[in-house]
């Protein structure tokens, strides 16, 4: 119900309560002793808060509980000794908190207890032998995500009733013993992955009629496969995970008599032979993983019988399959158009495939993800990929593909990513590729490629990764090309393109690698390359670039590669900022450079005295006369305006209003379109007024901001918002439609964020947002910030950034709002003096103590915004006393112990994703909030460095 705050102990008080059912909400704090006086208390569900502290050992005055579910919450220490005392405990679920210690062996005295779940917790040590011997009911374990790592013996004897085991994420080894399968009689669900198992897998677990899922990923389990036995062998078995171990033989095709297989995975082990040709028998199967293996297609050579992918389109449901890295040697036959609608991913990466690629692949409706990558493919790219309509992935690069890119490809509105590099691919880039506007990712390097390269390629406002290099393009680069804010890298080398390097590349802000070498470029390199802070890699050797190195080039944090050999250029090379770690192979084959020995050039000569003072003179000659040109022309242009002014009629008080571009709205139509301002409608309540959802006539959806006009200082905080948002256009600020006053009453017209507030994203339980999301809100704010900061002649400081006004719109793009106490910094102002304050958090130690404010003010909110975003934790959380704060505890856990304040939320949705990746990117985003949030604003960040830093983080992780 969304309710908030803490549990009240006065719930003590409820003495008839029966049930208790508190989860879903966002309650804090402790669970109270006093539920302990509840003595009727019979079910008490806690579950997906944000309660901290131990567990209660009181509870076990409850004697009547049957259940008891805490889990996903932040619940510390031990599981109470005393939950062994409630004798008619049926479930037990602490899963998702941070509990300790081992697994109590008490608690498997209650011959009541149904159900244990303490999954994702800190638990650890053996698990209790016989446990099943006083609670002989027992009928689901889930132990998965602790830290247990005994080996498995007698710990199961006497669990016949047992319907699901789940161990996976453990330190547990020895080997799967055939009494372990034998005692689970009933058993349906057994997860043992991702632990050090060795050995065989048992012959028996195939006999089991009752299993539907086994799962043994990640283990270092050996041998063959068992074939299961004849007759009703494993008829209702589902899900079958063995894949990351080390078995090896033939897969047994009597395994594939398991009629109601959805899901199979049996990828990176050691299989050889042929894949088992009555796969086709699985009409259920959804989804097939056999990458990694030595199999080979069952291709039948002098007989027409058909290869194992096209008999596969008879598994009606068929979603995934992956077949990367098995030496198939085999073809796609044109059969494969039979595939179900529902075929989503196909994966046949490095697998030796041969012949052309059949018309049919392109009647895969539903089909969003191609790899056929490092193959023997030859032939064109048939132009019935023009139907791939979902598709979002293409990858077909080391090929021996040939032909023309058909125009058909520009119908596919959904790629994101296109590889077609290293094949045999001639004639032009079609210029209808500008209609992929999601796309990210385009290779075209290394064909044969020719002419120009189209003008339209420069609109893909969307690419991160552009690679045309090793083709025989030609022409020259448009001056005037759009501006590529995102993109990340660009490589055109091995070209022949001419002309001058266009200077708007500078303004390409997130480019990290860019790579111009072995062309004929002429003219000089842009000053503007300065400005490309996030720049790693820069390559233009071998054209015939002429001029001076510019000395912005200095100006580059992250430069780290640079090549300007066999070209032109004259002059000196600059020596500081990055150029004190380059050698001579940055600079060789120019013949006219000098400066220090290094570089292997020779030095500088020196200008005499006597030329220096002539260049003296000359200069202050130039510049004399220009400042004197410009002081007549200033005063002719004054007398001229004073004379047209005083022929002018003095303007009314009309005439000097500024002319309204915004729509006019009557307080009439808010009132219709909000129903009377009904509480219904209401958005959000803020400092100095409240938010409602509006529907104006023309249908357009609204949150319309009313002004609460008896608050003090509500008149100021409007006047604030109305003078900075006349100001501003940007994509990630909260666009304002209009405004709507008289007398008595003050609202701003604003356009409607469907998604609500980052906040609500964060601290609800029915909302999570991924890594991906996060990333994205980081970088759409830090550019809302950049272009407040440097985007116009005079600074504009928000002053209460912080996640209630962060809004996302229907597409979970972040958007700045809230401008209700925001400064206007006058140019060449460090910072300015203010009494009003920001909220309690998130305001800089400057602003709370001084007053202070200046852009490093906004980056101090932005840093601990950025901490919270990953941590869910706000920075007047209750643990944060006496002088503690979301700073320090993020600055104490860094590197050892990071993971412990990361949101468990994100860790779950990021579960599949490698762990040392995972947690470089976790330690690069709070790195940089640390950075932005230092106590001195000299030492924070600039928010453009941040944007710079965020758009390197985000590439690494897509």
């Amino acid at each position: 119900m969304g309710l908030q705050g803490t549990i009240s102990p006065h719930i003590g008080n409820l003495s008839f309560l029966i049930s208790l059912h508190l989860s879903n909400n966002s309650f804090f704090g402790f669970i109270p002793q006093e539920i302990s006086h509840l003595h009727r208390l019979r079910i008490l569900i806690l579950s997906f808060n944000q309660l901290e502290g131990s567990i209660p050992p009181s509870i076990q005055n409850c004697q009547k509980l049957h259940t008891v579910s805490f889990d996903t919450n932040r619940l510390i220490g031990a599981i109470p000794s005393s939950f062994g005392n409630l004798s008619k405990l049926k479930d037990l679920n602490l899963q998702y908190n941070s509990l300790t210690g081992p697994l109590p062996p008490f608690i498997f005295n209650i011959s009541s207890l149904n159900i244990v779940a303490v999954t994702s917790n800190h638990i650890l040590g053996a698990i209790p032998n016989d446990l099943c011997s006083h609670c002989p009911n027992l009928r689901g374990l889930y132990f998965s995500f602790n830290e247990l790592d005994s080996q498995l013996h007698s710990q199961f004897n006497n669990c016949g009733e047992l319907l699901i085991l789940s161990l996976a994420y453990n330190k547990l080894d020895g080997s799967i013993s055939k009494a372990l399968i034998s005692n689970l009689q009933k058993l349906e669900e057994l997860y043992l992955g991702t632990n050090n198992f060795t050995g065989v897998v048992p012959q028996k677990i195939f006999n089991h009629s009752s299993l539907q899922i086994i799962s043994f990923v990640l283990n270092s389990l050996s041998g063959y496969l068992p074939s299961p036995g004849m007759g009703q062998s494993c008829p209702n078995l589902e899900l079958i995970a063995l894949g990351d171990n080390k078995l090896s033989g033939h897969i047994p095709s009597s395994l594939l008599n398991c009629s109601k297989l959805i899901s199979i995975d049996f990828s990176e082990n050691l299989f050889s032979g042929s894949i088992p040709k009555n796969l086709r028998n699985l009409k259920h199967l959804q989804q097939l993983f056999l990458s990694g293996n030595q199999l080979i297609g069952w291709e039948a050579k002098g007989h027409k019988e058909p290869n194992f992918i096209s008999t596969l389109s008879n598994c009606r449901s068929l979603r995934v399959l992956f077949v990367d890295g098995n030496p198939l040697d085999t073809t796609i036959q044109d059969s494969i158009q039979n595939f179900s609608a529902s075929f989503q991913i196909f994966h046949a990466e490095n697998c030796q495939i041969r012949g052309h690629i059949p018309m049919g692949v392109g009647f895969l409706k539903g089909l969003i993800w191609l790899d056929l990558t490092n193959n023997n493919l030859i032939g064109n790219i048939p132009f019935t990929f023009g139907g791939l309509e979902r598709l979002q992935r293409l990858h077909l690069h080391n090929n021996r593909i040939d032909g023309l890119i058909p125009e058909e490809i520009c119908q596919l509105r959904n790629l994101g990513e296109m590889d077609l590099s290293n094949n045999k691919i001639y004639g032009v880039i079609p210029n209808c590729i500008s209609n992929l506007s999601l796309l990210q990712q385009l290779y075209l390097n290394s064909n044969r490629l020719k002419s120009s390269i189209p003008i339209n390629i420069w609109g893909l406002k969307n690419i991160l990764f552009l690679d045309l290099s090793s083709n025989s393009l030609g022409g020259h680069l448009p001056l005037n090309m759009t501006k590529l804010e995102s993109l990340e890298s660009l490589d055109l080398s091995r070209n022949q393109i001419t002309g001058e390097i266009p200077s708007i590349i500078g303004a390409f802000e997130s480019l990290s690698y860019l790579d111009f070498s072995n062309n004929s470029f002429q003219g000089g390199i842009p000053q503007s390359f300065g400005n490309l802070k996030g720049l790693d890699t820069l390559n233009l050797s071998y054209n015939n670039l002429s001029g001076a190195i510019p000395k912005s080039l200095e100006a580059i944090p992250y430069l780290k590669n640079l090549n300007l050999s066999f070209n032109k250029l004259v002059g000196e090379i600059p020596s500081n900022g990055p150029f004190v770690n380059f050698t001579t192979k940055s600079f060789s084959g120019n013949s006219a450079l000098c400066g220090n020995p290094i570089f292997g050039v020779p030095p500088c000569p020196k200008i005499p005295s006597y030329q220096q003072s002539k260049r003296k003179d000359i200069f202050l000659k130039c510049i004399l006369s220009v400042i004197a040109s410009i002081i007549i022309f200033v005063m002719l242009v004054y007398l001229l305006r004073s004379r047209r002014k005083s022929n002018m009629e003095i303007p009314t008080s009309l005439n000097a209003l500024p002319v309204m571009e915004h729509r006019m709205i009557s307080y009439q139509e808010l009132c219709q379109g909000t129903n009377n301002f009904c509480e219904s409608n209401l958005l959000g309540v803020g400092g100095f007024g409240s938010v409602y959802k509006g529907i104006l006539s023309d249908r357009t959806i609204v949150a319309v901001k009313v002004l609460s006009l008896q608050l003090s200082g509500a008149f100021k905080s409007f006047d604030a918002e109305c003078k900075v948002l006349c100001k501003i256009r940007h994509r990630n600020l909260v666009k304002v439609i209009t405004t709507c006053t008289n007398l008595e009453f003050r609202a701003l017209v604003l356009e409607y964020m469907s998604n609500g507030s980052l906040e609500k994203w964060l601290y609800s339980h029915n909302y999570c947002l991924d890594l991906v999301q996060r990333i994205n809100i980081m970088v759409d704010v830090a550019s809302a910030l950049d272009y407040l900061h440097h985007g116009q002649s005079e600074s504009i400081l928000h002053c209460d950034l912080k996640p209630t006004n962060i809004l996302l719109d229907e597409d979970m793009v972040a958007h700045v709002g809230d401008f209700g106490i925001a400064k206007i910094l006058v140019k060449n102002k460090d910072a300015t003096h203010t009494k009003t304050l920001g909220t309690i958090g998130y305001i800089a130690p400057e602003y709370g103590f001084e007053g202070k404010v200046s852009i490093k003010t906004d980056v101090y909110s932005y840093g601990i915004t950025l901490l919270e975003m990953i941590t869910r934790k706000k920075p007047i959380d209750d643990m944060f006393v006496g002088g503690f704060t979301l700073r320090q505890l993020v600055n104490a856990s860094i590197p050892d112990r990071m993971m412990e304040v990361v949101d468990e939320g994100l860790l779950r949705i990021e579960d599949g994703r490698d762990t040392i990746a995972l947690q470089s990117i976790l330690s690069s985003i709070m790195d940089l909030g640390l950075r932005c949030s230092e106590e001195l604003p000299d030492i924070r960040m600039d928010i453009k460095d941040v944007l710079v830093k965020l758009n390197k983080i985000k590439s690494i992780f897509f």
